[in-house]
């Protein structure tokens, strides 16, 4: 948790919390016992008044069970709000402390210079009626935005192109859900440090009257309900892995701090994204780390892309990634490296707690069939932890910020690359 920058009293809370709940839980324990014992004695009584006394001590007895009860459940509600905080295990190969530790493994590519000014892509994109920010901070509120025109064939194009091309490599194909239990975000390992940091757009309509209402909000990545697909659910070992690809609307209610290296389309507060996530066996995950990363760099190379593939290091991690590499572009406009894509091995943090487990194929060998009838106790030696990975495959604004810097003409017209013209109405290789 320190090396990742986190706060490491959530550890030590949650061993003082689990202390003292098995000292709740014993106290309730041995009113328990005192109280059948004293059951017995009312029971087996000679006179009224000394019934009268046992029942009275009966009474107090149940009070006292119930209030150490009472804490118990209180203390593992706040036990499990203070394991949330913890994050995953950390790769050992992972670089250790800030963005700037970063690894840089390869370069892709050369950046684009060119006699004349390059621009960014908001002048190119507004100049040519593509993208409307003004409007829609009307409309919604700033950091939202109007594609138009050809700027929708362009966001449509690199999301078929991404779905094929995952399809193609025997991705399943799915259109997620936007709105998701925030259980389910929380179990992903998006649960906020602190409250007032939290970019999650809560859109619970839970009453006074009806709490029972589960808490909801805007999904900030199609990961979230890619991992809800399989939450309590127990997977034969041979059906695994399980590689998707969705597609859904990312909410993100924290937006940056306003700087020109963030205007536009660099930060926005909804987008669309394409998402590659995968359900492994623990044996599986580092390979298809490598796998997810290697669609991704055959993406953006194809799309003739300058970028650069990153080792993250520890404070880049978050709470669920054991290991993470981003991809960033170099985009000519804003004369910068920008991330345009990441990809995580999250190993059974999510699992454990989504309950997404495994049966071992050693248990056909040995047992039988999963659905044949066997006592847990001998079942459940044969089920571990999924793995799970995640992806992006493309996330839409930030390749359009590199592709429309990279590809600008001097006109100020925009060369669309050669592998998107088919998904374009026209296959036009001009944006003008």
């Amino acid at each position: 948790m320190r090396k990742r920058n986190y706060d490491g009293n959530s550890a030590q809370l949650l061993k003082k919390l689990y202390l003292s709940q098995i000292q709740s839980l014993s106290d309730a324990e041995q009113f328990k016992i005192q109280r059948d014992e004293v059951n017995k004695q009312i029971r087996s009584a000679k006179s009224k008044d000394e019934r009268q006394i046992y029942i009275d001590q009966a009474k107090h007895l149940k009070e006292q069970l119930r209030v150490a009860e009472e804490k118990a459940s209180a203390i593992e509600a706040e036990m499990v709000t203070q394991a949330l905080m913890i994050p995953n295990d950390t790769h050992p190969d992972v670089p250790i402390g800030p963005e700037e530790n970063a690894k840089i493994l390869k370069i892709v590519g050369e950046k684009r210079t060119e006699s004349y000014p390059l621009l960014d892509h908001l002048t190119l994109m507004e100049r040519l009626d593509l993208v409307d920010f003004q409007q829609a901070a009307l409309v919604t509120g700033s950091k939202f935005f109007y594609l138009k025109n050809s700027g929708v064939w362009l966001e449509f194009a690199l999301i078929q192109y991404a779905m094929d091309k995952a399809a193609s490599r025997g991705f399943t194909p799915i259109i997620t859900p936007d709105v998701v239990r925030t259980s389910i975000a929380y179990g992903c390992g998006f649960q906020p440090r602190k409250k007032e940091s939290s970019q999650i757009y809560d859109i619970s309509t839970t009453s006074t009257v009806n709490t029972t209402t589960p808490k909801l909000c805007l999904a900030g990545t199609a990961e979230i309900p890619l991992a809800g697909m399989y939450a309590k659910k127990m997977i034969n070992e041979d059906e695994l892995p399980k590689r998707m690809v969705g597609f859904g609307r990312a909410f993100r209610a924290e937006a940056g701090h306003g700087s020109a290296e963030e205007r536009g389309l660099y930060r926005v507060h909804q987008f669309s994204k394409v998402e590659l996530f995968a359900v492994a066996a623990p044996g599986q995950s580092d390979g298809i780390l490598q796998e997810f990363r290697e669609l991704q760099e055959e993406l953006f190379t194809e799309l003739g892309l300058c970028f650069r593939v990153l080792d993250m290091p520890t404070e880049e991690l978050g709470a669920s990634a054991y290991r993470k590499y981003d991809i960033e572009a170099w985009m000519p406009g804003r004369e910068a490296w920008g991330e345009i894509c990441s990809t995580s091995n999250c190993t059974d943090y999510q699992t454990r707690r989504l309950d997404i487990r495994y049966l071992s194929s050693q248990f056909k060998e040995n047992v039988g069939p999963k659905d044949v009838r066997v006592p847990w106790h001998i079942k459940e030696k044969w089920v571990n932890y999924c793995h799970t990975l995640n992806g992006t495959a493309m996330a839409v604004p930030r390749v359009i910020i590199a592709l429309v810097e990279t590809y600008q003409q001097e006109d100020g017209t925009i060369k669309v690359p050669e592998v998107l013209r088919k998904w374009i109405p026209g296959q036009p290789s001009i944006l003008k």
